[in-house]
C-alpha cells in the first residue's frame, strides 16, 4: 500500500496527482524564498480537489489563491486548479548522467596564484618589447594583468576588461589575427604600422603578440603595443600592417567561429534530446530506490538523537532562569529603599521588603490595584503621576516628606520590556532625608559666609576711607610746609621728599586694597557685554596717550558679543591696551585684539609690536607688584587683577613674547561664559 523514497524537495522533481501530502513542522526552518519554492512543487503535485495537510505554525500564502482554506486551525487546505504548469522556478533538473563536463579553471584563482610564473614570462617579454604596453591575457582575451600606460592604447570602458573590446578597432583586427596565429602555432607574430586615433592624436602602433603558458597548463597571450616613435633596429623587421590583408582574415575567423557555434550548437540539441530521454526514465529510478530509503530509520534515530540534546538544552536554560529568579529574588530583598512594580492596568506586579514601610502591603496585596492600597507619606498626587507615566511613557521625580518626618525621592519610570513595549511602571523610593539636611546646613553656611563677606567688604571701604581722611591731612600740611620752607633749607627739603614718596606709596596701597575688594564683588556678576562699546570707551579714555603715541587698534573680532561682567572685562582690557602703549617700542606702533572660537573655547587675544618681555619673566609680571620696569609709572597689579578675574571665571590667561618682537595676552574662556551672537 506504501511506496517509500528518498526525495529532495529544493532538487527533485515533484510526484503528480497526489490525493494527499502532509507536510508538517518542515518549512518553519527554511527561509522565506526557499518556502516559496517548495510551496509551488507541492502544489504542483496535488491533484484536483486534493488536500494539503501543514503544520500549525506554517501558512502556504504564495500559493493561497490556488486552494481553499478547510479547516484554518489545523492547516488543511483543498487544491482548487485543474490545470498547472511546471516552471524553471519549480523545481531544478538533475544532473545529466552521461554528460562529461569539460575541464575549466577558476579566472580569479589563476590570477592569484600565477603571479610567481607570470611574472617571470612576462619580464621576459618586454625586456625583448622596450617595456611599453604590455597585456595579458587568457585564451578567451579576458585581461588577467598589465604593465604600462592603458589610457595610450586602449578604450577607456567602465566594467569591462575583454580586451578586444577594449582595442580600437584597427588594432582589434590586427590582435584577433595576430592571437589566432599564434594559438595555432605558439610562435610570437608581429606587425607594425597599425594607423590609430586615439585621445585626438593619430599614431603608428606596433604591435606583438607572444604565447603565455597560465597556471594548471592553459594557454594565454601577451600583447605588446607600442608607437613608432620607440621603434627599435629589431621591430624594423616587423610586417606593415596591410588592412585589407587583416580584414580579410578577421572575416575567415568570424566565418571559423560561426561554423563552431554552429556545431556547439547540433551538439546542444543531441544534449537536450538525451536530457528528455532521462527525464522520462527518472521517474523509474526513483521507484527503484524504495530499498533505499530504509535507511530511514537510522536517521530517524539521529533525529531522536538531538531531540535529546535539546532537551539537555533546555533543563540548562531552566537552570540558567532559576539562578537568574534567585537573583532577582536577593536583589528585591537587599534594596532598603523599595521598589513597587505595577502594569499597565495599574495593578501592584511585584514589591521588595523596603517597599512596606511606604505602603501598607502585604503578599496577599499582589494583583489588587494601587489605588487600594493606603500609603504612609505625604503623596497625594502619586496616581495621577503613575497614570502619566503609563500613557506618555515618561520619568516622574519628586521629594516627598513621610509621615514619620522624614524626606524620599520617589522615581516614578517605565517599566520596558525587551521588544521596547510599555508594560507598566516602577516606582523607586529613595531615602533623602540625610541629604536634605546637608543642604539645608549648607545653605545656613552659605548665607553665613555671604554675610561675613559683606561685613569684609563693609570694612575694607570703611577702613580705606578712615585711613584716607588723616592721609589727606598729612599731605596737605607737608605741601604748606613745602611752600613756607627757605629754599636754603635743603636737608630739611629732602626728608620732607621722602615723606611725600612715601605717602603716596601708602594712597597707592590703600587703593589697591579697594579696588581688589571691588573686584571680588563683580565677579559672580555678569551680563551682555559688547567688546566693540568697550574697546570704543577705552579709546576716549587714552585718547592723548593714542595720539601721542600715533597708536590705532586693530579689531579682528568673529565673536563680537560675550558673556561676563562688564566692568571686569573694561579693566582686563583697559590694562593690557595701557600696557601696550606704555611698553611700545621704537617702531611704529601697533595693537590687534582679535576674538574667535578654538573647540570648547572663546579666544581673546591683545597683540602688540612692543619692547617684549623675556621668558623668565612671563610668569612673574602676573605676580602682585611684579614690575619689570620701575622708571615707568604704574602700580604692578593689573596683571595680577586681570588673571585673577579670569581664573574667577574659570578661564585662563598666558603671554607669548620675546625682547624686541613684542607681546601677545591669549585669554581663554570655557562656553559656558561666552556667547556667540
Amino acid at each position: 500500500m506504501l511506496i517509500f523514497a528518498q526525495h529532495d524537495l529544493v532538487k527533485n522533481p515533484p510526484y503528480c496527482n497526489m490525493h494527499l501530502i502532509s507536510c508538517r513542522n518542515v518549512l518553519i526552518y527554511m527561509a522565506p524564498a526557499l518556502q516559496a519554492k517548495v510551496y509551488a512543487m507541492l502544489l504542483f503535485g496535488l491533484k484536483t480537489n486534493g488536500y494539503l495537510y501543514l503544520g500549525t505554525s506554517e501558512s502556504p500564502l504564495t500559493i493561497m489563491d490556488s486552494l481553499e482554506e478547510v479547516n484554518k486551525k489545523w492547516r488543511i487546505y483543498k487544491s482548487l486548479k485543474n490545470k498547472r504548469s511546471a516552471t524553471f522556478e519549480t523545481f531544478s533538473l538533475p544532473e545529466l548522467l552521461d554528460v562529461r563536463r569539460s575541464g575549466s579553471y577558476n579566472r580569479e584563482d589563476t590570477v592569484k596564484h600565477m603571479t610567481n610564473l607570470m611574472t617571470d614570462n612576462v619580464n621576459t617579454v618586454l625586456a625583448e618589447s622596450m617595456n611599453y604596453l604590455a597585456i595579458c591575457v587568457d585564451q578567451e582575451n579576458t585581461v588577467l594583468k598589465s604593465y604600462g600606460n592603458t589610457a595610450k592604447y586602449l578604450v577607456q570602458q567602465n566594467f569591462n576588461n575583454n580586451l578586444i573590446e577594449l582595442l580600437p578597432k584597427p588594432l582589434a583586427v590586427a590582435y584577433n589575427a595576430l592571437s589566432k596565429e599564434v594559438l595555432k602555432t605558439d610562435v610570437t607574430t608581429n606587425v607594425k604600422g597599425i594607423m590609430v586615433k586615439q585621445n585626438n592624436t593619430a599614431m603608428a602602433v606596433n604591435l606583438s603578440v607572444s604565447p603565455l603558458l597560465l597556471d594548471s597548463g592553459h594557454k594565454g597571450f601577451v600583447a605588446v603595443f607600442n608607437d613608432e616613435t620607440s621603434l627599435s633596429s629589431k621591430k624594423e623587421n616587423y610586417p606593415v600592417f596591410d588592412e585589407k590583408e587583416y580584414h580579410t582574415k578577421y572575416t575567415d575567423t568570424l566565418e571559423e567561429e560561426l561554423k563552431k557555434v554552429k556545431s556547439e550548437l547540433v551538439d546542444a540539441y543531441e544534449k537536450l534530446e538525451t536530457s528528455n530521454e532521462n527525464m522520462q526514465s527518472f521517474n523509474e529510478e526513483l521507484i527503484s530506490s524504495n530499498e533505499e530509503m530504509q535507511s530511514t530509520n537510522e536517521e530517524m534515530q539521529s533525529v531522536n538523537e538531538e531531540l535529546h540534546t535539546i532537551n539537555a538544552d533546555y533543563q540548562l536554560k531552566n537552570k540558567e532562569l532559576l539562578e537568574t529568579n534567585d537573583d532577582l529574588n536577593n536583589y528585591f530583598r537587599s534594596n532598603i529603599n523599595g521598589q513597587l512594580f505595577i502594569d499597565n492596568e495599574m495593578k501592584l506586579m511585584k514589591f521588595s521588603p523596603g517597599a512596606v514601610k511606604h505602603i501598607n502591603l502585604l503578599d496577599t496585596d499582589i494583583g489588587r490595584p494601587i489605588t487600594h492600597i493606603s500609603t504612609n507619606i505625604k503623596f497625594e498626587t502619586i496616581i495621577a503621576d503613575t497614570k502619566l507615566v503609563l500613557e506618555k511613557g515618561v520619568v516622574i521625580s519628586k521629594e516627598i516628606e513621610a509621615e514619620n518626618g522624614k524626606w524620599y525621592q520617589i522615581m516614578i519610570m517605565p517599566y520596558i520590556q525587551a521588544t521596547h513595549r510599555n508594560k507598566g511602571a516602577i516606582i523607586t523610593f529613595n531615602d533623602i532625608t540625610e541629604l536634605n539636611q546637608t543642604q539645608t546646613e549648607l545653605k545656613r553656611k552659605n548665607q553665613s559666609l555671604l554675610r561675613i563677606n559683606a561685613d569684609l567688604d563693609h570694612f575694607i571701604h570703611a577702613a580705606s576711607h578712615d585711613l584716607l581722611a588723616p592721609l589727606g591731612n598729612i599731605e596737605a600740611s607737608i605741601n604748606i610746609l613745602n611752600e613756607e620752607l627757605p629754599q636754603k633749607e635743603v636737608a630739611v627739603s629732602e626728608f620732607l621728599g621722602v615723606i611725600n614718596n612715601s605717602i603716596r606709596t601708602f594712597r597707592s596701597l590703600i587703593n589697591d586694597i579697594a579696588t581688589i575688594a571691588k573686584v571680588e564683588s563683580d565677579m559672580i556678576v555678569t551680563e551682555e557685554v559688547n567688546l566693540n562699546e568697550i574697546i570704543d570707551n577705552i579709546e576716549w579714555s587714552l585718547r592723548n596717550e593714542m595720539a601721542e603715541a600715533k597708536i590705532k587698534i586693530v579689531r579682528n573680532l568673529e565673536i563680537p558679543s560675550i558673556q561676563f561682567s562688564k566692568k571686569n572685562m573694561r579693566s582686563i582690557l583697559f590694562n593690557l591696551i595701557s600696557n601696550a602703549i606704555k611698553f611700545r617700542s621704537k617702531k611704529s606702533p601697533m595693537i590687534t585684539v582679535s576674538t574667535f572660537n578654538e573647540g570648547d573655547y572663546c579666544v581673546l587675544t591683545v597683540e602688540d609690536n612692543g619692547k617684549g618681555i623675556p621668558k623668565e619673566s612671563h610668569d612673574k609680571i602676573f605676580e602682585m607688584y611684579g614690575r619689570l620696569h620701575q622708571d615707568i609709572e604704574g602700580s604692578g597689579i593689573g596683571l595680577y587683577l586681570a588673571k585673577k578675574i579670569v581664573n574667577a571665571a574659570e578661564g585662563s590667561i598666558r603671554v607669548e613674547s620675546e625682547p624686541d618682537k613684542g607681546t601677545k595676552f591669549i585669554i581663554r574662556l570655557t562656553n559656558q561664559i561666552h556667547k556667540v551672537l
